[in-house]
């Protein structure tokens, strides 16, 4: 008997080796080594970089922007707002006290911002994962009237900018991404641009 039980856990062990092997080292590496050859940014965290290649940011996760110069992004229910490492929706319910309380504070500060009208609900509630970092056309918009107040610029040349970044997406709606619109935005003539981390 001994002799079955040693045969039957020989090629258990050496097949747990190769496969250990296999899909923990060799796959990941390959996976990687194609990504770093075909997609480099993309591999790297889609990172933006200032004219000095210190990191401001990445495409592909939100940041709060809480100047009135900036157009500003979505809600984040991840941690204290943005937080990588805390990625996640709020849970809450469309009945939830808190949530309704939430929602209201975001449309009194964005009426008090003197957007009017519907406002879109992408300004309003954050992203299930809490790190979104495009708003709909339509929230862009509607922030246009204040940048160009605290801005002193004309509302249509913003409302252009605004345009001007929307992009298609192949499986979703259009969207605007507001870290490329922000750099956009400080980068119009006679208008100092950000050298860090925009807020």
């Amino acid at each position: 008997m001994g002799n079955d039980v040693s045969s039957a856990l020989r090629p258990a062990i050496v097949m747990t080796i190769l496969f250990a092997i296999l899909l923990g080292v060799a796959y990941p590496l390959t996976m990687t080594a194609i990504g770093q050859a075909v997609f480099p940014a993309q591999a790297n965290g889609s990172l933006v970089r200032d004219e000095r290649g210190k990191v401001i940011g990445s495409t592909v996760v939100g940041q709060a922007f809480t100047s009135g110069r900036y157009f500003q992004t979505r809600p984040s229910a991840a941690g204290t707002g943005y937080d990588g490492l805390a990625s996640s929706g709020s849970n809450l319910g469309p009945a939830s006290k808190a949530l309704v309380e939430r929602v209201g504070a975001d449309v009194a500060k964005r009426r008090g911002e003197g957007a009017s009208g519907l406002l879109p609900a992408d300004l309003v509630t954050a992203s299930g994962s809490g790190l979104d970092p495009d708003l709909s056309p339509d929230a862009a918009l509607v922030q246009a009237a204040r940048v160009a107040r605290v801005r002193g610029l004309p509302v249509a040349r913003v409302r252009r900018l605004v345009t001007s970044h929307i992009a298609a997406s192949l499986l979703g709606a259009p969207h605007v991404n507001v870290l490329s619109l922000n750099r956009a935005l400080d980068a119009l003539p006679g208008k100092s641009a950000i050298a860090a981390r925009p807020r």
